[in-house]
């Protein structure tokens, strides 16, 4: 059976490929995002003009903050399905995509990241429980788990030592998510992601940066000394695991990585043998919002979710590669943020 699903931050990294897959198997999307400039928006275009190839998506500009325009959203999609039939749930489900990430910027502009991830799901939750959405899937982050968790981290570690506003925010809105399944009965599954990176990723992380740089024959800029270890995990995979958690899970975090934590050093040593070019590094300090390792557990994604991750580091940033090369005169031009 066709379903409908809003899906926000559609233009972004994961979501725009969580619309594709979704739209693949047949069902509608409803996208919705702000297009704002946390980074180069001509990439956002680039993905949402392949999302508005598919017949069943439509795309709304507004940010999940604007309540009037978001509720007059899930008041048209509300309408009765059939002459004189009643209202059902305008969504299957709403995957809430929608985010500020980033740590180190976080840190410089804590604002925008609460305004848009602490209230935006905030008002994301009151309109499902006004229209009865009864599923929520909400993007969370690793950054969560701070410094001082031992490594693979688990879905209950400690997670009230956040080092960035990005990390906190994320928290707020994980509490919120549980204040509104206890009282509303809203089925919440909140995805903790582990450093996603893939084709058309965001041009500030260091996959797509490295790749840039080194095919261009440009130094890059290492944070740190390079032995930091990152659970690196392919965009594909993620957007499986979040269509996944569409199932009825109650209130449940759960960890989608790579289960296999690889160094900093050690991205930049495969990407330069793809790319066949030598490597100029500038090292800077490392950041202290930033953490030395990540590492999953993601026994309980297997457990909930049959999930495992299905494609290697090594295959990952071929394709990366890959795809930098097929759309190098899209991708060149585009500001990376790394400076």
């Amino acid at each position: 059976m066709t379903k409908r699903y809003l899906v926000t931050g559609c233009a972004g990294f994961i979501a725009s490929r969580v619309c594709a897959l979704l739209l693949e198997k047949g069902d509608l999307v409803v996208g919705v995002d702000n297009l704002n400039d946390a980074y180069d928006t001509r990439l956002k275009q680039w993905r949402l003009a392949t999302l508005k190839s598919h017949e069943g998506f439509r795309f709304l500009e507004t940010d999940i903050t604007d309540q009037t325009t978001m509720r007059r959203l899930f008041e048209t999609d509300a309408e009765p399905r059939g002459p004189g039939g009643p209202s059902q749930p305008p969504y299957a489900a709403v995957i809430n995509l929608a985010a500020r990430a980033g740590v180190r910027p976080s840190v410089e502009n804590p604002w925008i990241y609460y305004q848009a991830n602490c209230n935006g799901t905030l008002s994301l939750l009151e309109f499902c429980r006004q229209f009865g959405v009864e599923k929520l899937v909400l993007a969370s982050t690793s950054s969560l788990y701070g410094g001082d968790n031992p490594v693979p981290y688990r879905e209950d570690a400690d997670t009230n030592r956040p080092l960035s506003p990005y990390a906190a925010s994320k928290k707020a809105a994980e509490a919120l998510a549980y204040t509104y399944h206890h009282l509303h009965g809203i089925d919440v599954s909140m995805l903790r992601y582990f450093t996603v990176y893939g084709p058309a990723g965001r041009p500030d992380m260091s996959v797509f940066r490295f790749i840039r740089r080194i095919a261009e024959g440009e130094p890059i800029l290492v944070f740190g000394d390079g032995s930091q270890s990152r659970d690196f995990t392919y965009v594909d995979d993620i957007a499986r695991g979040t269509i996944a958690a569409l199932r009825p899970l109650g209130y449940e975090a759960i960890n989608l990585g790579g289960d296999r934590p690889v160094k900093l050093s050690e991205i930049i040593e495969q990407i330069a043998e793809l790319v066949g070019r030598p490597v100029q590094i500038e090292y800077q300090p490392a950041h202290p919002a930033d953490v030395p390792a990540t590492w999953a557990d993601i026994s309980k994604a297997a457990r909930l979710l049959d999930w495992s991750p299905q494609v290697s580091v090594e295959e990952g940033l071929r394709r990366s590669v890959d795809w930098y090369r097929a759309n190098r005169d899209m991708a060149l031009p585009l500001e990376l943020g790394d400076r």
